[in-house]
C-alpha cells in the first residue's frame, strides 16, 4: 500500500475538523515537551556555570536547544517518521509488528528491538509524572519560601489523585487537555517575547555555528551539557505513539502552528534574561514571571504537567494492550471507560505498578532537580531503537536503498547515540533508575515470548490432529460418546489439533454436543480489521466447524460481539444453549525446560496472574466451562 493511501482520509478533513483534532493533540500528544521548559535550560546551565558563566555559553546552549528541536523533533518525527505508520498507527509496537510482515532473516532482532523500544517507554511513563509535577509545585518556593519543606507532600497528593482518577476515564476532562495546554504554550511563548529585548543578542543561537563550536571546544563538559539539552526533546516518542489517536496533518500542524514557536521563544527568552543577570541561572523559568504573575504561573504549570502525565499513562496504557495482544505479554484486564471510544482504556495492574514507581522515585529523589539527572536514558534509547527499526521500514515499504537509507539515517542516528552516551554518564547519578526499569519490563516481556514458545513446543508432542480424531469419533460403534444438544465451544490456539478441553470433556463426561466448534483467536499484525476479514468458516463435518476470528493489535478482543455477528452470516447456534470449553493449565516448574530456573518460575509466575480468559474475551460468565490440565514446562 503506498503512503498516500495510509492518509487518504487525511485530506477528507474539514479546516474545523482540523482545527479540532490539533488542539486536541496539542494537550496530549505536547504536554510532555510542552513542560520541558520548567527545567531544561536550567539543568544544561549547571555543568558549565561552576566557574562563571560566559556569553557564549549561554548562546551555545540555547542554540544547543533550538537545533535539538529542530532535528530531532520536527526533522525526525514530525515530518519523517509520522509517514512511516502502520495503517495509521504509530508507536515501537506499531512499526514492529509492521516489520515482521517482512523480516528476511532478523525477525529475532527486531523483535528484541521492540522490546527494549516498549520497555524503555513504559520507564518513561514512571519518570515523566514524578518530575513533571515536582518541576511544577517547587515553583511554590519563589511564592511563599515558607511552603518549600511542603512540595513533596503536594507533589504526592496531585500523583494519589492523578492515579486514583483514572480507573473513571479520561473522557470527561480530555476535552479540556488541548484548550488548557494551548493556553500554557501562549503563556510561556508571551513571557519568552517579553524577555528577549533583556538581549538581542540572544538571536544568535539560531546559527548553528554555536552550537557546534560549544561541543568541539569544551570537551567532557559539552558531553555533559548534552545530556541536560536533551531534556528539551523528552516526549517526542509520544508523537509517534498517538499518530492513530489524530492523524499525521492535526500533529504537524499543531507544531508548526503552536509548539515549536512557543519552546523557541521561550527558551530564547530565558537565554536573553540569563544574559542580562546571570543570578538567574538558578530557576529561568520561573524568574522570567513578575511576581503578581508567579501563582498564576504555578498553578497553570501543575496543570500542564498533571496534562503531560495523564497523557504519558494512557500512553502506558495502550502500549501494554498492544503487547498483550501481540503476545508480549500475558493476558491483563482492560476496563473500557468509554462507550464510544475504544481507545479510552484503564488496565488496573498497570495503573499500580506506575502509581506505585512514581511515588518511589518522588521520595527518593525528593526535587526535579535530582529526578532530571535520572532523566533522558530511556527517552534517548527508545529514539535510537526507533530510528534502527525505521531503517528497515524505509528499504522494505518504501523500497529505499541500502546506500540511500545510510545516507539519510546515519547522521541521525550518530547524534542520538551522541546524546544516548551523554545521558550513560549519569548512571551513577541516578541514571540506574530507568536503566532498571526498563530491563525490568524487557525481562518480563521475553520470559513471556520465550516460556509461550517453549510451552507451545512441549504441548505439540501430545496433540492429537483433529482431522484424525474426528475421524475416528464419528465411526460408529459401542464406545462413542453420547450425544447431547446444544453448541459447544472450544477456545485452542493451535486449530489443528483437537483442543484438550474437548478431550478432557470427553474422558470425564462422557459427552458431545451436537454442534462443536473449535474456536481460534488471533492477533494480525494491523491495528483494526475490517468486518469482512473479522472471521472465517470451515466446516469439517456434519457436527464440527472449525471458526478463526481475527483481530487488530489495538481493538478489544470481544468474543461474544463477534460471535453475534457471525451468526448474523448463517452459522446457527442460540448463545444461550452454547457452552464455552476453555482448557486451563497447571503449569510445573522443570529443570530442563530451556530456560533458566528463575526465568522458568517467571514465567509461571506471570501465568497464573493471567486475567481469566473468561472475562478478557468477554465471554457470557454462565456459560463457561473450565477443564484443568498439568503441563511441566
Amino acid at each position: 500500500m503506498s503512503e498516500d493511501s495510509h492518509h487518504s482520509h487525511e485530506r477528507k478533513l474539514t479546516p474545523r475538523k482540523l482545527f479540532y483534532l490539533a488542539l486536541g493533540s496539542v494537550g496530549v500528544v505536547y504536554g510532555d515537551i510542552g513542560t520541558s521548559p520548567l527545567y531544561a535550560f536550567r539543568e544544561a546551565l549547571k555543568p558549565v556555570s561552576a566557574d562563571g558563566l560566559t556569553r557564549f555559553e549561554v548562546i551555545s546552549l540555547i542554540s544547543l536547544m533550538i537545533w535539538a528541536l529542530t532535528i530531532i523533533v520536527t526533522l525526525k518525527y514530525v515530518l519523517f517518521l509520522l509517514r512511516a505508520d502502520n495503517e495509521g498507527e504509530g508507536g515501537t509496537l506499531s512499526l514492529l509488528a509492521l516489520l515482521t510482515k517482512t523480516a528476511n532473516g532478523h525477525g529475532a532482532l527486531l523483535m528484541f528491538l521492540g522490546l527494549i523500544g516498549a520497555a524503555l517507554f513504559l520507564g518513561d511513563a514512571m519518570i515523566t509524572p514524578a518530575l513533571s509535577v515536582l518541576s511544577a509545585v517547587e515553583g511554590l518556593k519563589l511564592v511563599a519560601p515558607d511552603l518549600s519543606s511542603y512540595i513533596v507532600p503536594i507533589s504526592l497528593c496531585i500523583l494519589v489523585l492523578l492515579f486514583a482518577v483514572q480507573s473513571r476515564g479520561t473522557h470527561t476532562v480530555a476535552r479540556f487537555f488541548g484548550p488548557i495546554t494551548a493556553v500554557w504554550f501562549l503563556a510561556i511563548a508571551a513571557v519568552g517575547i517579553y524577555h528577549i529585548p533583556d538581549d538581542f543578542g540572544i538571536l544568535a543561537a539560531f546559527n548553528p555555528y554555536y552550537a557546534v563550536n560549544f561541543l568541539l571546544h569544551e570537551g567532557f563538559y559539552g558531553v555533559v551539557v548534552l545530556g541536560a539539552v536533551f531534556l528539551t526533546v523528552t516526549g517526542a516518542e509520544a508523537l509517534y505513539a498517538d499518530l492513530g489517536h489524530f492523524g499525521r496533518r492535526p500533529i504537524q500542524w499543531a507544531w508548526f502552528a503552536l509548539v515549536f514557536p512557543a519552546l523557541t521563544l521561550n527558551y530564547l527568552g530565558q537565554g536573553a534574561m540569563v544574559l542580562a543577570n546571570p543570578m538567574t541561572a538558578s530557576d529561568p523559568f520561573y524568574l522570567m514571571f513578575p511576581k503578581w504573575a508567579l501563582l498564576p504561573a504555578v498553578i497553570l504549570a501543575t496543570a500542564a504537567t498533571i496534562i503531560a502525565s495523564q497523557a504519558v499513562i494512557t500512553g502506558a496504557f495502550s502500549l501494554v494492550r498492544q503487547a498483550i495482544n501481540l503476545g508480549f505479554l500475558p493476558r491483563m484486564e482492560v476496563l473500557f471507560t468509554s462507550e464510544t471510544n475504544t481507545g479510552q482504556i484503564f488496565v488496573p495492574s498497570v495503573n499500580f505498578i506506575l502509581f506505585i514507581g512514581v511515588i518511589f522515585l518522588v521520595l527518593s529523589f525528593r526535587t526535579s532537580d535530582a529526578l532530571a539527572t535520572a532523566y533522558g536514558i530511556s527517552v534517548t534509547g527508545a529514539m535510537v531503537v526507533t530510528t534502527i527499526m525505521a531503517f528497515e521500514f524505509v528499504r522494505t515499504n518504501w523500497k529505499w536503498s541500502i546506500l540511500l537509507a545510510t545516507v539519510i539515517l546515519t547522521p541521525l542516528l550518530i547524534l542520538e547515540m551522541i546524546f544516548l552516551g551523554a545521558n550513560l554518564l549519569k548512571i551513577h547519578d541516578g541514571g540506574y533508575i530507568p536503566v532498571m526499569i526498563a530491563t525490568a519490563f524487557t525481562v518480563v516481556m521475553w520470559t513471556w515470548r520465550r516460556g509461550t514458545a517453549i510451552l507451545t513446543e512441549r504441548t505439540r508432542h501430545t496433540d492429537i490432529p483433529l482431522a484424525s480424531f474426528i475421524s475416528a469419533i464419528e465411526r460408529k460403534s459401542d464406545h462413542s460418546p453420547a450425544q447431547v444438544p446444544g453448541t459447544a465451544i472450544f477456545l485452542t490456539s493451535t486449530p489443528d489439533s483437537a483442543p484438550a478441553a474437548l478431550l478432557h470433556n470427553l474422558k470425564h463426561n462422557h459427552v458431545l454436543h451436537e454442534k462443536n466448534v473449535i474456536l481460534t483467536i488471533k492477533t494480525v499484525n494491523k491495528p483494526r480489521v475490517h468486518a469482512a476479514e473479522r472471521y472465517s468458516v470451515e466446516k469439517i463435518s456434519e457436527r464440527f466447524s472449525k471458526v478463526e476470528l481475527n483481530f487488530g493489535y489495538t481493538e478489544s478482543q470481544n468474543v461474544s460481539q463477534a460471535l453475534a455477528a457471525l451468526r448474523k452470516s448463517g452459522l446457527k447456534f442460540d448463545i444461550m444453549s452454547t457452552s464455552f470449553y476453555l482448557g486451563r493449565r497447571k503449569l510445573v516448574p522443570d529443570a530442563k525446560s530451556g530456560m533458566p530456573y528463575w526465568q522458568d518460575r517467571l514465567y509461571i509466575a506471570l501465568a497464573n496472574a493471567a486475567a481469566n480468559p473468561s472475562d478478557y474475551f468477554r465471554l457470557p460468565a454462565n456459560r463457561v466451562v473450565e477443564l484443568g490440565s498439568h503441563v511441566i514446562i
